[in-house]
């Protein structure tokens, strides 16, 4: 008779349904404030789909967290983190563009989470979810494009033959005439561009109503960075002839009263923040002009900095929340003598 033994949730599972329970509650509270000022019934229809979503994984995560007798996280809630009496902060198009957004970043979060899982009810609950965030995705996309709000990366002409690199020239950047860039190249800094206009228009919004003048200094210097990189990013494109990005009606209102906690502004941005470093790095492995391999590691750095500071300005008001860690071994050791010698 075969025994069934239960296994525990490995670090990385652990690290999993942590993450999704931080991002899931923090959702939670911007969407509902998005149902309390949004006008256009379209794009309302969307934010009620990802309300219901991020409350459905909350509950299914509480009762994971129960069934592993792990403590839950405290996260988000209404209480602390939202005043839905605020004012509108942000246009109906930001927050189609940003659950558009948010679908994208669901859909790799998710896929991670999956691809580093191996029990069954972890694979089968990220499985679901990467399902229902494409399906909000999908959502979120038609409504921009019945609306005609959905930004496309440049066209470029269709290749009439198979053709192979011939010279090392390909790769040259820094000195002599750049060849154009190829569509991999084009594709990531259009999205990057992307990333940073959205970012740009929430950072704005943030360092409008940010109660702590370290917290608003914060965001408008995270505004900056972000203006600066789409001029970067669009200057690349407009050597080789290629329309960038343009700014959508997707902006931040004059409103200066706070929707959200600065605890919750804190963590929303410096999310994004490691989000964007990978999608840096992830185009710098994947760019072979030498100049862009020498941007990516520029900015990426110039960002990394900026998340540090953000993560300091967190520890010092007490709102960073620690993951599951592995025990500190040598200081359990020195507790163990120490004991020993008493």
């Amino acid at each position: 008779m075969k025994t069934e033994h239960h296994i525990d949730l490995s670090s990385a599972e652990m690290a999993n349904l942590w993450t999704a329970y931080q991002q899931d509650t923090m959702v939670i509270c911007v969407v509902k404030y998005a149902l309390a000022t949004v006008q256009d019934t379209e794009i309302r229809s969307v934010l009620e789909f990802a309300l219901q979503l991020s409350q459905l994984h909350v509950q299914q995560l509480t009762s994971m967290f129960n069934e592993e007798q792990l403590p839950i996280p405290d996260g988000f809630n209404e209480k602390d983190d939202l005043n839905l009496q605020a004012p509108p902060l942000f246009t109906d198009t930001f927050y189609l563009t940003y659950i558009h957004n948010m679908g994208k970043l669901g859909i790799e979060a998710f896929g991670m989470a999956l691809a580093n899982s191996a029990r069954l009810d972890q694979c089968q609950y990220f499985t679901n979810c990467l399902t229902e965030y494409t399906q909000l995705f999908n959502q979120a996309t038609q409504v921009l494009l019945s609306k005609g709000s959905y930004t496309r990366p440049p066209h470029i002409p269709k290749p009439k033959q198979v053709q192979y690199v011939q010279k090392q020239s390909y790769l040259t950047g820094w000195f002599g005439k750049r060849r154009p860039l190829n569509s991999i190249e084009i594709s990531n800094i259009y999205f990057s561009m992307i990333r940073n206009i959205l970012g740009q228009a929430l950072l704005t919004g943030f360092s409008q109503v940010a109660r702590s003048q370290e917290v608003r200094n914060y965001m408008i210097r995270g505004r900056d960075i972000s203006a600066k990189h789409i001029e970067i990013f669009g200057s690349i494109l407009s050597e080789d002839h290629l329309p960038p990005a343009s700014k959508w009606d997707a902006q931040a209102t004059d409103s200066t009263v706070a929707p959200f906690s600065d605890k919750l502004m804190m963590f929303h941005v410096t999310a994004l923040i490691s989000i964007g470093i990978s999608h840096y790095g992830a185009s710098f492995g994947t760019s072979a002009r030498r100049d862009l391999g020498a941007l990516y590691p520029r900015l990426m750095a110039e960002i990394a900095n900026y998340a540090e500071d953000g993560a300091n300005i967190m520890i010092d008001n007490g709102w960073l929340e620690q993951p599951p860690q592995a025990p500190d071994r040598d200081q359990l050791a020195k507790m163990h003598v120490k004991g020993r010698t008493n």
